[in-house]
């Protein structure tokens, strides 16, 4: 038996006790709309109560993308006032969403699982990293890229990328560059790697499965039994040179310095390489970035997220946010004027404004979320 409900955007369909979510924007890479966080808000608060709901299951529609993202476009609108006034309820409403996510099996006893095929960026991230098993595969393509358009990683990243292996966290946060399924295992950002074949048999599994007292056990198995070794990840080849020119540096330019200075002819491509990509990204971005991801290591996450919420708030005060959609998404000269536009003129002065409280902790927007989820 099976129940459906459908909006443009949103696919829902309960089956055999499993509620199947499936972001419905396929031309727009499944990138989220407020529209979408607010009906998914609701959705996870009806099936966390459900009694007849066991499981959650999310994913993309299409080849292409589980999700893209947030509405870049529109960001640039809301802020800019060429559209209407949603920016500070889009991320107030995401990052809700993002802390529940992640709250649902401990307190429900659901779990939840994100079929993390094709795109995963930014808000993809956001609705994934929370998940019970986050499964990737050969088509998954994954990156956190806000620094390329003038932003720091959100939806909760001060807490999983702090949280990946060794320094790579901090590489992705910084350089915004993608990663493919096996790097996503071995970087601690997804569980399991699985075929798009075997991802597809595990739904037909789902529809099929016969629940015992215990789903969750019920899916370890079955998950066991489909999952598949992934290839060899590439970040896990370069992991070493990683940690020697991203750990326990003082600033972003002593990372660019010490990639610049890789005497192996072998990897000096490579380094070279990122140190310029580094050099174009935005220079204030990109240390409030670093500060974040530094501080995220021993924040609990409802704390991250209060933190990027304010650090949010911020960054609609900066001009780099718009300068930086406006040349890769609205002009697309690729030419970004970033103030200030060299890493040698960021002060901790500039650093540091993203860290002052806006809000008391019981002011906060987000401040009731362990009332709200556990």
């Amino acid at each position: 038996m099976s129940e459906i409900h459908s909006t443009d955007e949103l696919v829902v369909q309960v089956r055999n006790r499993v509620a199947f979510l499936t972001l419905n924007r396929p031309k727009a890479l499944n990138a989220l709309s407020l529209s979408m966080l607010r009906k998914m808000r609701q959705l996870f608060t009806d099936w966390a109560a459900a009694p007849n709901i066991v499981a959650v299951v999310s994913c993309g529609a299409g080849e292409k993308a589980y999700c893209a993202g947030g509405d870049v476009r529109g960001l640039y609108d809301s802020i800019t006032g060429e559209g209407p006034r949603v920016h500070e309820e889009f991320f107030i409403t995401e990052y809700t969403l993002n802390y529940q996510i992640h709250r649902l099996l401990k307190a429900t006893g659901k779990p939840y699982i994100a079929l993390m095929d094709g795109i995963v960026m930014g808000g993809g991230m956001g609705i994934s990293q929370g998940a019970t098993f986050r499964i990737v595969g050969e088509r998954t393509k994954m990156a956190m890229p806000e620094t390329k358009i003038g932003l720091f990683p959100d939806v909760g990243a001060t807490y999983f990328l702090s949280r990946a292996t060794d320094a790579i966290g901090l590489y992705l946060g910084l350089t915004s560059n993608v990663i493919h399924g096996a790097d996503a295992v071995f970087a601690k950002l997804a569980d399991t790697y699985m075929t798009t074949e075997a991802q597809a048999q595990l739904v037909a599994n789902l529809d099929a499965m016969k629940w015992s007292a215990s789903p969750l056990a019920d899916i370890v198995s079955l998950i066991n039994h489909l999952k598949s070794v992934p290839l060899v990840s590439a970040i896990g080849a370069t992991n070493d040179v990683i940690s020697r020119h991203f750990a326990d540096k003082p600033s972003v330019a002593a990372i660019i310095q010490s990639l610049h200075a890789e005497t192996d002819d072998q990897i000096k491509p490579w380094t070279n390489k990122i140190a310029d990509d580094l050099l174009i990204r935005s220079p204030l971005l990109m240390e409030v970035t670093k500060r974040q991801l530094e501080q995220g290591r021993t924040m609990h996450l409802a704390d991250a997220l209060r933190l990027e919420l304010n650090m949010m708030y911020r960054a609609f005060e900066c001009p780099d946010v718009v300068e930086g959609i406006r040349a890769l998404v609205i002009d697309k000269d690729n030419r970004p004027r970033w103030q200030p536009p060299s890493l040698d003129l960021v002060d901790q002065k500039m650093i540091a404004s993203f860290f002052a409280p806006r809000w008391t902790h019981t002011t906060h927007p987000l401040a009731a979320l362990e009332q709200q989820f556990g």
